[in-house]
């Protein structure tokens, strides 16, 4: 129990962004001002929480303001996504510290690039300067569908040798650290949560954008994670075909292959790789995107088209749940965002049946294209300062 309360308190902490007194606190939370002066004593000398000036409100003495010590700890981040892994090393805060990549080859071994990532991993701790015992653990953001129980990567779409790879314990034997593994949806909004656009929202959805598409959620504050932890799948809804002709699924109109199939069609390239090369796929993408920017009619038309789709589609994900924040983002969101983000948002805010009751803020993610890696490291900081512990604690 004094873990969770622990937590709560630290998760309060963080979401102001000037601080908060024990008086603040003991509102806040219900706990008796005791047992807030206890915890708090705590976590000032475990350097978990620092004094942040003073504060007057009303007569009285003034009051001290009580934030996180960015270098309280720290949590390792990993996005494992079929073009590029990102790696990550967060502070207490949520900034980045350190950061490393490497392209994805989809035909690698697993455990090559797990051996690869583990290097890595040691020479960012390393390269920091930091105390590693400072550091809590490895999260792991990965393609779904995924074992959270037993740590494993059980059949990713596109890449072609992960199949029941057991990557949390791989990489904790690499690395020497505790891990956890998460879908990188349900990342990705984590991290919107501590360091992105969504820090003040109860009710928002991530929509990734990569070589897939899917969106995470949290509703009344809480990660939507399903039965098995594999929420977040949206490529399957139907949406208008190609040209508005019949009915197709939004995969085949939001992912970079299919996309590139309507590229064909329309004449902009003469052919197109195969979907079991992601990282071909992901160049001819930006070549796509590129030729839009400079003008070329079909490109912008097939862009336009999944634009209006995707916008459509979560259009209906934020009646359905009430949702006043909607962030975009993912490995490709910054080669579209110019060109998605006005369309998809008048379609998200003309078709909310709730507009004349409260907006809908529909933004691009300001993590950039480490959302992911930042959210896996966010979930193990999730474990110490969470409002909710109940709901989103998880053993190392």
């Amino acid at each position: 129990m004094a873990d969770l309360n622990e937590a709560v308190v630290l998760g309060w902490i963080r979401r102001s962004s000037v601080g908060l007194s024990r008086v603040e606190l003991t509102q806040t939370t219900g706990l008796s001002p005791q047992a807030i002066s206890n915890i708090c004593q705590r976590l000032l000398d475990e350097g978990m929480i620092m004094e942040a000036g003073k504060t007057t409100s009303g007569f009285g003495k003034p009051r001290t303001l009580l934030t996180l010590d960015p270098a309280g700890c720290y949590a390792v981040g990993v996005h494992l996504d079929p073009t590029v892994v990102i790696i990550v090393l967060l502070d207490f805060v949520g900034t980045v510290v350190a950061r490393a990549s490497l392209t994805t080859a989809a035909a690698d071994p697993p455990e090559e690039l797990v051996a690869t990532i583990g290097r890595l991993v040691d020479g960012l701790i390393e390269e920091a300067g930091i105390d590693r015992a400072r550091v809590l653990a490895i999260g792991i953001a990965s393609p779904g569908p995924i074992d959270p129980v037993s740590g494993t990567v059980l059949d990713p779409p596109l890449l072609t040798n992960w199949h029941n790879v057991p990557l949390r314990d791989r990489l904790k034997a690499a690395t020497g650290l505790p891990a956890l593994l998460d879908k990188d949806v349900i990342a990705a909004a984590v991290a919107e949560r501590w360091a992105g656009e969504a820090l003040q929202s109860r009710n928002f959805a991530f929509i990734y954008l990569g070589a897939g598409i899917g969106a995470g959620l949290v509703v009344d504050d809480v990660v939507v994670r399903g039965n098995s932890a594999n929420a977040g799948d949206i490529g399957e809804f139907e949406v208008a075909g190609p040209d508005g002709v019949g009915t197709t699924f939004l995969g085949e109109m939001a992912n970079p292959e299919p996309i590139l199939s309507q590229a064909v069609r329309a004449g902009v390239f003469p052919s197109a790789p195969h979907k079991d090369d992601p990282l071909a796929v992901d160049e001819h993408f930006t070549e796509l995107c590129r030729r839009a920017d400079a003008g070329d009619a079909p490109a912008s038309a097939i862009l336009d088209q999944a634009a209006v789709r995707i916008g459509r589609a979560v259009s209906s994900i934020a009646n359905l749940l009430d949702l006043d924040t909607v962030v975009f983002g993912g490995t490709t969101w910054s080669r579209v965002a110019d060109r998605y983000l006005p369309t998809m948002a008048g379609i998200i805010r003309a078709g909310s049946i709730t507009r004349d009751v409260h907006p809908i803020r529909v933004v691009g993610t300001g993590l950039g294209e480490d959302v992911g890696a930042i959210g896996a490291a966010c979930l193990v900081l999730d474990t110490l300062a969470s409002t909710q512990p109940g709901k989103t604690l998880q053993t190392f």
